[in-house]
This record gives structure tokens, sequence and C-alpha cells, in this order.
């Protein structure tokens, strides 16, 4: 299929695809070549990649632009966040070795746990080892509380692990579909109780759950559970995530669930909700309970992300611009792109050949290429690239290009 390019000065305006594939010819052979697997399609063996200057890998000998992850800040590599980390260690050592409910509680746990509760301006926050593991206690908290589990479709491994545990039916849901919700909730009844379980920013491609119509459905003693891993600290004014964004204000009926690996950049999870959640994961979850919490270093880094998060408001005015401007630039080409502020941007070949292409066409662009298999995404895979704060606009528009010389010469 061959769509025209919108009339206007582009940053693509001046490129000729099929001089970069001819550049990348040399590559055939190379050690490159054979590690982004261009003639193998299997994940089993991801490539070993050495993280550089932020917004770059070593990928063998070669440096290459790097829009991979889920490092929407960098604060993975952030000056404040690595002394935090150092000093933290310095201070208190790797682990206290020990659940929180035994010996193992510390104040650093406290200390952000009440820091990430006043942010997400919830009740109450519960510290976990991961974002997985917030929503495998969740539902070892709720077991038995509820009559059927809603699961979106294309919800998170986490939370399809979770759905197994409350111990009542399971029923998926079409993807971001609330008709079809509605006719799942009037075929099981007025006396059920659901729990609907869905992503709110999902991860394959930035969409955003429609979490305001899921609430006006659900009976007044139904929940849903929002896992916020990708929207937390990246959607709404203030980073606060899907609620947030969707000016959704009512929390009574909605958990959320979050990760500190992605824009916080460092390691861990929560639960955000109320005191009674917060009392029946401290004594139902047997992952909380029997659990040896995060690194303490990792907590004193936490709280270092956080505070940048809050304070230094021009992280996310950067993430922004970033994800306007390549945005606006696919729509030119009429590509299409979630209408959302997410910073992740799929592109999908449909077969075997132009996976190979695009591959070709991020070398030589030497941007690496963030080809994936990843559930909740295509079945053949595809290239998620995900925008961070800190890309050059030299970086960005090495990414155009691609996208045009992929997506004008299909």
């Amino acid at each position: 299929m061959l769509v025209n390019a919108m009339p206007g000065n582009t940053a693509f305006d001046s490129f000729d695809c099929r001089d970069s594939v001819r550049d990348c010819m040399s590559l055939e052979g190379t050690a490159e070549w054979a590690h982004v697997g261009l003639c193998k399609l299997s994940m089993t063996d991801a490539p070993a990649l050495q993280q550089v200057d932020r917004t770059c890998v070593l990928l063998g000998s070669r440096k290459l632009s790097y829009f991979s992850g889920c490092d929407y800040f960098r604060l993975s590599s952030h000056p404040d966040v690595l002394r935090a980390l150092r000093e933290g260690t310095n201070r208190f050592g790797l682990n206290v070795a020990a659940s929180r409910l035994t010996t193992g509680n510390h104040k650093l746990y406290l200390d952000l746990e009440k820091r990430l509760a006043e942010f997400f301006q919830t009740e109450r926050a519960v510290l976990l080892s991961s974002g997985y593991a917030a929503n495998i206690a969740v539902a070892q908290a709720l077991s038995g509380t509820f009559s059927h589990v809603l699961l979106d479709e294309r919800a998170h491994a986490s939370l399809v692990d979770a759905s197994e545990i409350f111990s009542c039916p399971i029923v998926r849901f079409r993807h971001r579909d609330p008709k079809q919700l509605a006719d799942i909730l009037q075929v099981i009844g007025k006396t059920a109780k659901p729990i609907i379980l869905t992503d709110g920013m999902f991860a394959h491609d930035g969409s955003v759950a429609p979490v305001g119509a899921y609430l006006g459905l659900l009976p007044k003693d139904g929940v849903i559970v929002v896992d916020d891993a990708h929207a937390a600290g990246v959607l709404g004014a203030n980073g606060r995530g899907t609620l947030e964004y969707l000016e959704i204000s009512e929390q009574s009926r909605i958990i959320r669930t979050m990760t500190l690996s992605k824009a916080f950049g460092v390691y861990g999870g929560a639960i955000l909700g109320s005191s009674t959640l917060q009392k029946r994961v401290l004594e139902k979850s047997r992952f909380y309970v029997g659990n040896t919490p995060m690194p303490l270093p990792l907590a004193a880094a936490a709280l270092q992300a956080l505070h940048i998060l809050k304070t230094d408001r021009q992280l996310a005015a950067r993430l922004s611009e970033n994800v306007r401007y390549v945005k606006e630039e696919l729509r030119q080409i009429r590509y299409p792109v979630e209408p959302t502020p997410s910073p992740i941007i799929p592109l999908l070949p449909e077969t075997q050949r132009e996976i190979g292409r695009l591959k070709r066409l991020f070398l030589a662009q030497r941007v690496f290429p963030p080809w994936i298999k990843y559930p909740g995404g295509p079945p053949l895979g595809y290239f998620r690239l995900a925008l961070s704060s800190e890309h050059t606009k030299k970086q960005l528009d090495d990414f155009l290009r691609i996208g045009r010389g992929w997506w004008l010469e299909r």
C-alpha cells in the first residue's frame, strides 16, 4: 500500500529510504547484524545491550539511539537518583533480610509509602517488590470477595495471573470496549459483584482504558483495578496517572497498582487505595507477608525520583513536546497514532519481509531496532518505540525518517 505524504515542510522532505537500505547492506555478516536477528525472529535470545549517554546503547561495537524500554524520563541514570542510591547503600546496606511483618520494616519504606500516597492523592500506599507483585497481592487480599472477574482481553500478564487468584469465574471482554462490558454485566445479573481488571495505559500501543465509562456501568458494590504501571508519572497534568488524565475524582470503587521501574526509573511497586484495603493486604496477602521488601538503597533512590518528578515539571514538559512533535509528523504521512499524550508508538509490520526491512532502516539510521513479541501485542511481533524527555530533536528526526521510509513504501 502506498500512502501519499501530505504537503508541507516536514522532517522527511529530503529523505530517500532506498539510500538507507543501501547503506545498511554493509552490515550483513557483521556481529551487529547477527545481534538484532534480522533472519531470526525468536525472542528467546534477546541481545545484550549496554546503555550509554541516557538515550543510547552499545550493540556489539555500534552506538545506537535507543527508543526502547519504559524509562520515560531516564531517571534510572539521573545523577541525583544515582547519588541517593549510593548514599542509601553506604548508610543502610543492601537488604533488611526479613519480611516487613517480622523484623524487616524500615523508616524508608514508611516514608516512601507516605510520599506515594500524598503524590497520588490516595489514603494509603502499600509497597511491594514489583508492580507485578502488587497485582498478585491485591488478588490475594480480595480473594473470595467477588462473584466475577471481568478482564480486558489485552490486560498485562500480571493481571491475567491475578485474575486466577480471585476464586470466581473469569470473563474476558473486548479490548477497551464498554459496550461489550455492559452486555456482560447484564448477562451476569444485578446480584453479581464484579471486579474489573484493566491496564490504565496499555504498554503495547499507549491507548488508555475508558475507566470513566466502566465506572458508570459498574454496580455500586463492584470494583475496578487499574494497573497504572505505564501511566503513573506520565499521564495527567501532575503525572498522577490515568485517573488524573481522565479527570476521575471518585476513588472509592477504584484500586490502583503501579510500578517504580518505569517513569520513576528505579524498582518496586505499590498498591494505592484505602486504609481498609491496606489492612486486608497486610492480613491476607501471602506474598506481602512472606516476601522480603525492596532493597533499602532502591527505596532511597525511589524517594529521590519521586521528588524530582514532583518538583521538576520541565521533565514532563519536554516529554510532552517530544510526543507532540513526533505524533504530528506521523499524522502528516497519515500514520495512525493514538490521540493521547502517551510516549508509546508501535510500528506494525504485517510480514516477516517487512520486519527485516524495518530492521535495516533502523540500523541505517543508527537506531536500535526495538522489535518485540509481548503479551497484548500482535502475534507476529512489532516494533515498540518509547519516547523520552531526554531524546534530542535529531534522534526524533532519525526515527521519523525510519517511519516514512517504511510507511510510504509498504
